[in-house]
């Protein structure tokens, strides 16, 4: 038996209730945990994430190297265009977004509090054959 049961990505920042929020409109999920100071999220897919308060909390610089990446997320999505619309009517906003040549496109994007994230394409599955 696992000793450990779950693995959950937890984000600091000033403000967790609207951070939170964000990522539960965008992973469409629900809201699994609240406290004073830590709200957790359940994507669709089972993704778990947690924001934390950090009244001290600075956002990352990446790429920048001073205060550099601290966390970073991805999330594999089909369609680019459709989900960077989607992040920014939530309050995201585009970090890169030049694709990227390749099979791997991505593009780089900060939440409302500063935290990056890619968005990774997923590569088409071609029909099995024969």
């Amino acid at each position: 038996m696992p000793v450990v049961k779950a693995a959950i990505v937890v984000l600091d920042c000033a403000e967790p209730e609207k951070l939170a929020e964000f990522y539960k409109e965008l992973l469409e999920g629900e809201r699994t945990y609240a406290s004073a100071n830590l709200v957790e999220v359940k994507g669709a897919d089972g993704l778990r994430l947690a924001v934390r308060r950090d009244a001290n909390a600075t956002p990352p610089s990446w790429p920048r190297p001073e205060n550099s990446l601290q966390a970073h997320l991805d999330f594999l999505v089909e369609d680019l265009d459709e989900a960077e619309r989607r992040i920014v009517g939530l309050g995201g906003r585009p970090l890169e977004t030049k694709d990227p040549a390749g099979p791997y496109e991505e593009r780089g994007y900060a939440d409302p509090a500063g935290h990056s994230f890619t968005l990774r394409l997923v590569p088409p599955l071609a029909p099995k054959l024969g």
